[in-house]
């Protein structure tokens, strides 16, 4: 085997077992598709291997392939993490920062805090990546993640930063046709938003609600995005994270003095990667947003 591999073939092995096709990795990578097709040709004559089958629904790969994809998606997060840090400068605080959270936090709740930290340091860029499965920091997939879990890793460092409590909402047009529950048993007459498949969501529902049966859910949905959007929508009774909730003036707060859940949060990085300038600001301000964040809850009755 030569050891004279290219990158740049690694990297089109990849972009073809992520696309499924010549075609799709051709235009991911800006790429003629015979240039992509020489490349892979290129690449298992040197492995000496079939890296991909014909079919009828296109490239399948191989079970090599599909083992090598696993450090082809290592080498490629660790390029752009090589990219990342080449752009810092070399004065003052800037460069690219990734930053993985959850869905819902990065349409709801990341972005406000971003804006006082861009206007202090305007040559940082942010990348947000949204998912609710977590990133991998060891193979640096990202440079700090927002997450609801503490990290097993010794070469992760994690903050606390306190719980996110969850309460019960409903928008002020729904409340005024259908009325107000005083108790979770007059949720039985009303329309309620929540999981659909989520183990733990549907858990925490059910003990919640035990006397009410999944199907009783009028809107169901995994995306806490989702949900969120059908309770401002007036489609019924769901759960917000209670600073969200009590800062939209249009939602109004559901039997107030019940907990729903409270979600213990971190922010995670790199051990290695917290000494970095760029890394560290981000870091610290996360922390410091995300603390303050938690305990923001204004519980003024806005029924008027």
């Amino acid at each position: 085997m030569s050891r004279g591999i290219e990158w740049e073939d690694q990297r089109t092995f990849l972009a073809v077992l992520e696309s499924g096709s010549l075609s799709g990795a051709a235009r991911r990578l800006a790429l003629a598709q015979p240039t992509v097709r020489r490349r892979i040709e290129t690449l298992e004559a040197q492995l000496g291997l079939a890296l991909f089958t014909r079919s009828p629904n296109g490239l399948v790969p191989t079970e090599q392939a599909v083992t090598l994809g696993s450090y082809a998606r290592t080498m490629a997060s660790a390029s752009e993490a090589f990219v990342r840090a080449a752009a810092a400068p070399r004065d003052g605080i800037g460069g690219t920062v990734r930053v993985s959270v959850s869905e819902f936090v990065g349409i709801e709740v990341l972005p406000a805090m971003l804006a006082p930290l861009r206007e202090r340091f305007p040559a940082l860029a942010i990348e947000m990546t949204l998912s609710n499965l977590p990133a991998d920091l060891l193979d640096q997939e990202a440079d700090i993640a927002v997450r609801m879990h503490p990290p097993r890793q010794d070469a992760l460092l994690a903050q606390h930063v306190g719980a996110v409590p969850l309460h019960f909402f409903a928008h002020r047009d729904y409340v005024g046709r259908n009325g107000l529950p005083q108790t979770v048993e007059d949720f039985a007459d009303h329309a309620l938003i929540g999981p659909d498949r989520a183990p733990s969501d549907l858990a925490i529902a059910e003990a919640l609600l035990p006397s009410l049966p999944h199907p009783r859910f009028a809107i169901r949905t995994d995306s806490h995005a989702a949900q969120a959007a059908a309770i401002r929508a007036g489609l019924g009774i769901g759960v917000l994270q209670a600073p969200i909730g009590y800062a939209d003036t249009d939602l109004v707060a559901v039997l107030p003095d019940r907990l729903v859940h409270a979600i213990d949060t971190w922010i995670v990085t790199h051990i290695d990667l917290r000494r970095t300038p760029r890394i560290a600001v981000v870091f610290e301000h996360l922390v410091e947003a995300f603390g303050t964040y938690v305990t923001r809850i204004d519980s003024t009755d806005r029924i008027e």
